[in-house]
């Protein structure tokens, strides 16, 4: 009988780890082919090159596809692999925070072009050029890989050189579990978060101020409004991660029997589903950018009339 309730609670845990990395894997494909039309469609549409605009967006688009890619691989890999070299899980560790922390900052730069667009409209083209927006999305890497380098070296602070040649399960949880690296988090969290809402509170604000005014174009500056307010629902989508941790402490306890599948439906939430509706948010609704997508994926029939020539 005990023998008999092994076998059947080892099935169930073989079944729950299979549907959820099934879960898991298929909306990672979904995400991954949306956004490939996306990206598919800049690239084949030189009309987008020079719209710094459009730049920033399909860097957004490609940021999502490598943080879902590399978040997939990492949640598989918990339950596939579970020696995984500790210098290889901790280049995916970073590369993983990275595209996490660069999603906000893109959208704090696609506001400011927005502000710079409608407000200064005269200067846009002057400070909005093809080549500065590529120094910009150098920047938010740059400034998206710091949380995650902080990481990497308040290990070998805290932890012998030796951990370095170990391997254990590839989880932030388990890598970076000292109470520095929770005060580090904390903190970056905080301070990301403040400065991308203090940007698009600004420049909605500022935007806001311009449709009101008369000689300003009221149809632009109402447009840009909801473009930073979507903005600003897809930064609070974002944020959602950034207390996953607090979800979890919050509801597991009162179901503890579920906990696993509390945790994973909360990982689904807050960083996986945010990730579809980025296209969908700012790709479908942009007319020029549906205009091509819809142009290069939708059937057509061509029809082609032969005539017959008397000799």
């Amino acid at each position: 009988m005990n023998s008999t309730m092994f076998l059947f609670s080892v099935q169930e845990k073989y079944a729950d780890a299979f549907a959820k990395n099934f879960i898991i894997v298929l909306l990672g494909i979904i995400i991954m082919s949306i956004n490939g039309m996306f990206v598919w469609t800049f690239f084949r549409s030189s009309v987008f090159y020079n719209d710094p605009r459009y730049i920033l967006y399909i860097h957004l688009v490609i940021n999502d596809m490598l943080m879902v890619f590399f978040s997939v691989s990492l949640n598989v890999m918990a339950y596939a692999w579970q020696n995984v070299p500790l210098p290889f899980c901790a280049t995916l560790l970073i590369i993983t925070a990275t595209t996490h922390k660069n999603t906000p900052l893109t959208l704090a730069g696609m506001a400011v072009e927005r502000y710079i667009a409608i407000c200064k409209p005269l200067h846009h083209h002057q400070i909005c050029t093809v080549h500065r927006t590529y120094i910009l999305i150098s920047l938010i890497w740059g400034v998206g890989v710091l949380p995650g380098l902080a990481d990497l070296i308040l290990l070998s602070i805290v932890r012998p050189f030796s951990v370095f040649t170990t391997a254990a399960s590839c989880s932030t949880s388990i890598l970076y579990s000292t109470q520095y690296h929770e005060i580090q988090t904390r903190f970056m969290n905080g301070l990301y978060s403040s400065v991308v809402w203090v940007i698009l509170v600004f420049t909605y604000c500022q935007v806001l101020v311009a449709a009101r005014r008369a000689s300003a174009d009221k149809t632009s500056a109402k447009k840009a409004q909801s473009t930073i307010l979507l903005h600003g629902a897809q930064l609070l989508l974002c944020m959602l991660s950034y207390i996953t941790a607090i979800i979890d402490k919050m509801f597991v306890p009162l179901i503890p029997v579920d906990r696993a599948r509390l945790t994973f439906l909360n990982y689904l939430l807050t960083n996986i589903v945010p990730r579809l509706l980025t296209p969908l948010i700012y790709g479908v609704r942009d007319k020029l950018f549906y205009k091509h997508m819809k142009g290069l994926f939708s059937c057509r029939i061509f029809i082609v009339k032969v005539e017959s020539t008397n000799q």
